[in-house]
């Protein structure tokens, strides 16, 4: 992969890192449901109740957060598209 210095010489703008710090609350969830699914891929000899509650608990969080950072990109005309 090669970067070009021409196109992009100052790096994220601003206005980029603003977009991620308001969706850092669904990348910090979508972060700890990939964990307990890993968790659960690697449970020997099987995954607990507790590992599952863990993923469940966690996918409802992504969709909490995702809802959140819709209605907030909604409310202020951004459209509704998520990253």
């Amino acid at each position: 992969m090669s970067f070009d210095l021409d196109t992009d010489p100052q790096g994220p703008s601003l206005d980029d890192l603003a977009a991620i710090e308001r969706e850092m609350p669904l990348i910090d969830a979508e972060v700890l449901l990939l964990d307990a699914q890993i968790t659960i891929l690697c449970a020997d000899p099987a995954p607990s109740d507790l590992d599952w509650q863990r993923v469940r608990r966690a996918r409802r969080q992504v969709m909490r957060e995702a809802r959140s950072l819709l209605a907030a990109r909604a409310s202020t005309g951004r459209g509704a598209r998520v990253a």
